[in-house]
């Protein structure tokens, strides 16, 4: 890590002053250059298997600025913050994150490399003995990005953003559905970590999109982006989100209005837009699984606004034929199936949301529920397809049939962080999920009968963070999860206890 800052910094120094004749032309063609490459990366971003207004970059100068006193010395770069001295070049920044530590699980499934939180925090149908274990992405995920403005005219700048997030302690591309092929063989009681994600080792499984900015139009970008919903939730949980501590983190299920694969769509438009103290987005999917989705297609709006302490965010959605991707977890494997093959089941889903937060200066509370409505798909997809990640599923292993009685999910959720001092802070956090029952058939055994049955899923979790310096920051925390009725259906266990230290750096 030192030896990579250390040559950051001395990539951004000052560049030699050029003459009057040389300096208009050489601006100009930089200008093009990154221009050109903004419209490549996009262009790939829809091709290949996002982000809240805050996360936009500012439009900004992209002439050379005079060295920052941050960059006087190592010392003086690690002590600085990521905002305070960011790894800047003629508007272009690179950043990242690095997020390691360490938990135990009173009834935990070992470490997957794959897996894009590495293990499973959360109560999950393998989980199993107890289990001390390396963690990463406790509090977020870690990644590796590039993004900037390029101002084009007064007030109009063309911004970009690509990311990609990686295990700390493989290190491997972060891919659910990875994790999920490489247990197909595997019986659930011997799993390692797995579930399905929307990031499948794509080369930026976070985000990568370009667009264009106005201070007073909005911003309309194009590309891999978050889904509204993942770009809001951070704000309005105590836990932001954090992988180990908060429920909605840790599957994002609500995050991809039932789905975790339209968590973020690879091929979106999206545009933003502040009218005094409101806030607009809309994001539109187009494409489909051949273009590196989870879906066949969405359609998102949001309208949220901030009145002094006060903020809320309303969020719909609507998304066609999402995936929830399966493996087998059996050997031998059914004929004529492969070991990469997986199994899917589909649904048309229908999501709304409302969260809020009031900051009481010494402490911040926050909300928010949601309804999500699962419907059969659309489509059935007979012949199979390809999902995330190049996988296949074969015929006769779509399920496009699950919710001939429609499933709701509603989730509630709420919290507190308490800002002790400015480097330290205090949060607990209480989540709940109920499911009502959509099975065909009587459910028994309480709802354990089948996963269509009713049942709830709960969490509490507490965490403190203290900010060691500016860039780096250590936290401990413990979550305690459960699962009951239909929710519990096929679990070896029905809770977990996962306290979890960890430290992360930003840059």
């Amino acid at each position: 890590m030192p030896v990579l800052v250390s040559a950051s910094a001395t990539l951004i120094k000052k560049p030699k002053r050029l003459d009057g004749g040389l300096k208009p032309a050489l601006h100009s063609t930089r200008r093009i250059l990154i221009l050109a490459l903004a419209s490549i990366l996009a262009t790939a971003a829809a091709t290949i298997p996002a982000a809240t207004a805050a996360d936009l970059p500012q439009a900004t100068q992209t002439q050379a600025q005079p060295p920052s006193p941050c960059f006087a010395s190592l010392f003086d770069f690690v002590m600085a913050s990521a905002e305070e001295c960011p790894l800047t070049w003629y508007g272009i920044t690179l950043y990242g994150t690095i997020d390691v530590g360490a938990s135990y699980n009173t009834h935990g499934v070992p470490f997957n490399g794959a897996y894009p939180h590495g293990v499973e925090a959360l109560i999950s149908k393998n989980s199993n003995h107890a289990l001390t274990l390396l963690t990463p992405n406790g509090l977020s995920q870690s990644s590796i990005g590039v993004k900037g403005a390029e101002l084009l005219a007064p007030d109009w700048s063309l911004i970009f953003n690509f990311e990609t997030g990686f295990n700390p302690y493989s290190p491997q591309l972060a891919n659910g559905p990875k994790s999920l092929v490489q247990n197909n063989t595997t019986a659930i009681a011997n799993q390692s970590a797995n579930g399905d994600s929307s990031r499948a080792g794509q080369p930026f499984n976070s985000v990568a999109y370009a667009g264009i900015s106005n201070r007073t139009l909005g911003t309309l970008t194009v590309g891999r982006q978050d889904s509204l919903l993942l770009g809001t939730l951070g704000r309005y949980d105590a836990m932001e989100r954090a992988h180990a501590f908060s429920l909605i983190g840790d599957s994002n299920t609500v995050a991809g209005a039932g789905d975790t694969e339209s968590a973020r769509f690879n091929t979106s438009v999206q545009y933003k837009v502040g009218v005094g103290p409101l806030r607009l987005a809309v994001l539109y999917q187009f494409g489909g699984y051949h273009q590196g989705n989870g879906s066949d297609g969405a359609l998102e709006a949001e309208v949220g606004a901030d009145f002094g302490s006060f903020s809320f965010d309303a969020v719909g959605s609507k998304v066609k034929d999402a995936v929830s991707l399966a493996n087998f977890g059996e050997y031998p494997l059914p004929a004529g199936v492969g070991i990469d093959n997986l199994k899917a089941t589909l649904s048309n889903n229908t999501a709304g949301a409302v969260m809020a937060k009031y900051n009481a200066n010494i402490a911040t509370i926050f909300g928010g529920v949601e309804y999500i409505l699962f419907q059969n798909p659309s489509h059935t997809y007979p012949n199979g397809f390809t999902a995330l990640g190049g996988y296949t599923v074969l015929p006769g292993y779509v399920n496009s049939t699950a919710y001939t009685i429609n499933k709701i999910l509603r989730a509630f959720w709420t919290g507190v962080r308490f800002h002790i001092r400015d480097d330290l802070s205090l949060a607990g956090a209480y989540y709940h999920y109920y499911q009502n029952d959509y099975s065909t058939s009587t459910c028994t055994q309480g709802g354990l009968s089948a996963s269509s049955c009713h049942g709830t899923e709960n969490a509490v979790s507490v965490m403190i963070d203290y900010q060691l310096i500016k860039r780096t920051d250590v936290y401990a925390g413990v979550m305690w999860s459960t699962v009951a009725g239909g929710l519990a259906s096929g679990f070896l266990y029905h809770s977990n206890l996962a306290p979890m230290v960890g430290m992360r750096v930003q840059f």
